[in-house]
């Protein structure tokens, strides 16, 4: 399937919409070309010209007067010019609502397209596993779903619209044309095809500089994203010239590319214009001549000819730049497609259930973990974890203790070895159902720019109530601190919570963790963004926690396991040695 297939099929839900609109506009567009038809009559009263007879008229000329013959008294020309006058601004008006209806209809669909195709991707980009977040820039994945089907939605705003409506007038036009002097029109029709083939080199250049310039401008925001995010980062360290130069040189590339595409786009205006004013100069003088040496063109027939000619260029100027709008709709939906096209990785096989719940034990069975082929991560890990057990994971930075959590959840997926809960592998499970019985507390607190009471009851605990919500945040030692901001829970906390100090937004992360009252508690280096004071609050709250929960914690310190009942030490993805018990942790 092409992309320009695959985007209409974006449009077909919106197809009533953009019917009504093209009937619309075909309507306005008969409407228009009429008003230049009343032109011969209006032109013939005015000058005192009395009718050609039968025989010399025109098509269009014995058309108009079968229609309105009632309308133009011969024996009274002011009245006659009178009813021509009023009808031909009845016709402007009524012309311009139906373009006013079409474009209304034109823009409710061009903006259903851009909200299917956003929704749809935000979707899809639930269903892929986080490497795939590993491995593309926060900045290209926020262009893709804001910018690019923006971009795709000129498909309907502009290239069908100007199809549709400049295409209908020029059919219209031509009808006109071919009732009013046949053999001009063809003339027309064969000069014409000539704007094409010339067109046709900057149209195809033009194609590869409109995907060139949307690669740029997400590259652009993805510097600027990360521009914003490490703020606190960049002053520290004095990187604010480094970082200007390198959002200049960002900036630059992506305005350079900007201005190649458009000086091609921009050059197909004139180069279109100039051929079809040459088209419409060679109409002129062949029409003049025929009017002038007495041939069968009268000379009102010619300035309706030569009005109705020139009324042609807009719409086929507007027709011959919708290859250029054409591509740079469709480089921003294929970059959608892009997306669309991976496989989806975090979705569940026909043949999962639900998860029925934890009684026994977690078995981690000879497990291999690799993010790149034959880069192993995790090498034969084995262990057990029964319930009601605090196992502590601990090793150097890079050792695996994170993808190892990660394989609880199905944040990863083994290439070797499986994992099971009392015995029976967690893919049988569906996802959904399986993390409902996993609390996780990541080493990088996530909050969102909402209030203390909405980034606690989050996801599938949003409907908790305020006293769960305050429970949680106790049990999490995070109560007292909430209490004295100056809305309390309905404090709205910034942007990754950026009013908060580290410790209270992990104590805020724990407390949502802890909302959902789950059998299994993963704790990813929980307090290790904790001073001294905070960690020890967070620890009395996980020891209050423990009884009847299993919890898998990873850290660094000594101090921060020392609750463990087990300590499992990880080097190079491998465990080492034997489960540490609690009676020889001081070892560790």
């Amino acid at each position: 399937m092409t992309r320009a297939c695959r985007l209409l099929g974006y449009v077909r839900p919106y197809g009533p919409a953009v019917g009504v609109s093209a009937a619309a506009t075909l309507v306005a567009s008969v409407l228009d070309g009429l008003t230049f038809a009343l032109l011969i009559p209006f032109l013939r009263l005015l000058f005192g010209m009395g009718s050609p007879g039968p025989a010399r008229a025109t098509a269009l000329e014995r058309w108009l007067e079968a229609a309105m013959g009632g309308l133009l008294d011969p024996g009274d020309p002011v009245a006659a010019l009178r009813a021509v006058v009023l009808l031909i601004v009845a016709t402007f008006a009524v012309k311009n609502a139906l373009l006013y209806l079409a474009g209304l209809l034109k823009i409710r669909a061009q903006e259903g397209v851009a909200l299917d195709m956003r929704l749809g991707l935000h979707a899809h980009l639930q269903r892929l596993s986080l490497d795939f977040y590993g491995r593309t820039r926060g900045g290209q994945v926020v262009s893709r779903l804001v910018q690019d089907p923006d971009q795709a939605k000129l498909v309907v705003g502009q290239v069908l619209s100007t199809v549709v409506q400049s295409g209908t007038v020029v059919a219209v036009y031509l009808v006109l044309l071919l009732a009013l002097a046949w053999r001009l029109t063809l003339l027309t029709l064969i000069l014409a095809p000539a704007i094409a083939v010339l067109l046709r080199p900057v149209i195809t250049r033009l194609r590869a500089r409109a995907r060139d310039v949307v690669h740029d401008r997400a590259e652009l925001t993805a510097m600027a994203a990360e521009t914003v995010e490490a703020a606190r980062v960049v002053k520290a360290h004095g990187g604010d010239p480094a970082e200007r130069e390198r959002l200049a040189s960002g900036a630059q590339r992506y305005g350079r590319g900007l201005i190649r595409a458009e000086r091609l786009a921009l050059l197909s205006h004139p180069l279109s214009e100039t051929l079809g004013a040459a088209v419409v100069m060679a109409i002129v003088a062949a029409g003049s001549v025929s009017a002038l040496t007495g041939g069968t063109l009268r000379p009102e027939v010619l300035l309706a000819f030569l009005a109705v000619t020139l009324r042609l260029l807009p719409p086929v100027k507007a027709l011959s730049q919708v290859p250029a709008l054409a591509e740079f709709a469709l480089a921003g939906a294929e970059r959608v497609f892009d997306v669309l096209d991976r496989e989806p990785t975090d979705v569940d096989p026909p043949g999962t259930r639900a998860f029925p719940g934890f009684a026994h034990e977690i078995v981690f069975d000879r497990v291999w973990v690799a993010y790149e082929p034959r880069r192993w991560v995790l090498r034969d890990v084995s262990f057990t974890v029964r319930r009601g057990e605090i196992v502590a994971i601990v090793g150097l930075s890079g050792s695996g203790k994170s993808t190892l959590l990660d394989l609880l959840p199905r944040f990863v997926e083994p290439a070797r070895g499986d994992v099971y809960i009392d015995g029976v592998s967690i893919g049988q499970y569906e996802r959904t159902s399986l993390r409902r019985a996993l609390g996780v507390v990541s080493q990088h607190t996530v909050l969102f720019h909402d209030t203390v009471r909405r980034n606690i009851a989050f996801g599938d605990r949003a409907a908790a109530s305020t006293e769960d919500v305050e429970v949680a945040a106790r049990a999490a030692n995070a109560h007292h601190f909430i209490t004295e901001l100056p809305h309390g829970y309905d404090t709205v906390i910034g942007e990754r919570g950026h009013r908060l100090s580290g410790g209270e937004r992990q104590r805020l992360a724990i407390a949502r963790a802890l909302l959902r009252d789950p059998p299994i508690l993963i704790l990813d280096e929980a307090t290790s963004a904790l001073d001294a004071e905070s960690e020890r609050l967070v620890q009395q709250a996980i020891r209050r926690l423990i009884e009847f929960r299993t919890v898998l914690v990873v850290a660094h310190r000594a101090e921060t396991v020392a609750y463990a009942d087990r300590v499992i030490r990880l080097e190079r993805g491998r465990v080492v040695g034997s489960p540490v018990p609690l009676r020889t942790r001081s070892s560790v």
